[in-house]
């Protein structure tokens, strides 16, 4: 009789800092087995040996996988040792990463530093930068200086304008967006910028209403103006939408079944694209 597969594991991720990076591995990995969930034991901020023995104590009741980022050789070698014992799988996310490194730039070049990502550095308060301009600049907001912006997102109702922006200020690049409203006119300033790059975001009419029918089923919202989730009304929202960008040559990402990371790495893209071009 053929071993049942468990419908769920344990995932144990260790670190010296906040997890993020280590976290982010886990689940892509994880995200490659739509039958299996992985229950998620975090422990951040791991830098004593009393703190690695609690986490020990964790594992030994829950047994699991067990990732980790430790910089500190001793607590490495510490936890590795238990996990032999326990008959347990592990792995360092970074240690394959750092020798790769080191054998290209040498053991001279490195110096571990606990969570040297996060420092307070020129990198951190651009983004800090640019989240405080995103804030100030959702859904059409303070439009007399878009021209400050290094993205604007253009989209009708329901397209994830907010989300990617905020996804994209996270990554230190500032970002506005702008509804498209029907029988609202456009800021004046919008089709006359030049510096920002501005990104049209569009979906199916089908997505557009399930997610407006969902949103006003969420807020248990009732409009007498069913031209919101009408689809017809939809399919002329989107076409206008698609007419205005490509009148201004504004590039188009369709994010019917794009994920915000998805949608993001795409106007990143488009923006890398556009700072290596030449200078007109």
């Amino acid at each position: 009789m053929p071993n049942r597969v468990p419908s769920y594991f344990h995932l144990h991720l260790i670190s010296d800092s906040t997890g993020e990076t280590l976290t982010t591995v886990a689940r892509a990995a994880a995200a490659q087995y739509a039958n299996v969930s992985p229950i998620e034991h975090i422990y951040p901020l791991v830098r004593t040996r009393k703190q690695l023995e609690l986490a020990l104590a964790e594992i030994e009741q829950s047994p699991g996988i067990v990732l980790y980022t430790l910089l500190d050789k001793d607590l490495r070698e510490f936890l590795v040792e238990r996990c032999k014992a326990l008959g347990l799988p592990f792995l360092s996310i970074l240690g394959p990463v750092l020798q790769l490194f080191q054998s290209y730039l040498g053991h001279g070049e490195s110096k571990p530093r606990v969570g040297a990502q996060h420092m307070l550095n020129a990198e951190y308060f651009k983004r800090i930068d640019a989240l405080n301009y995103t804030m100030l600049h959702d859904d059409g907001q303070h439009t007399d200086d878009l021209e400050y912006a290094d993205v604007v997102l253009v989209g009708v109702s329901r397209t994830s304008k907010t989300p990617t922006s905020i996804y994209l200020a996270n990554r230190g690049v500032k970002t506005a967006n702008v509804p498209l409203v029907p029988g609202v006119p456009l800021p004046p300033q919008l089709e006359k910028l030049k510096q920002p790059l501005v990104v049209g975001l569009f979906a199916t009419p089908e997505r557009i209403v399930q997610i407006r029918q969902n949103r006003l089923l969420g807020l248990k919202a009732h409009r007498d103006d069913d031209q919101y989730v009408d689809k017809h009304a939809v399919a002329e929202e989107l076409s206008f939408s698609r007419k205005l960008c490509a009148r201004h040559n504004w590039p188009l990402i369709d994010v019917s079944r794009r994920s915000i990371e998805e949608t993001a790495a795409a106007v990143l893209r488009l923006l890398s694209e556009r700072r290596r071009q030449p200078v007109q």
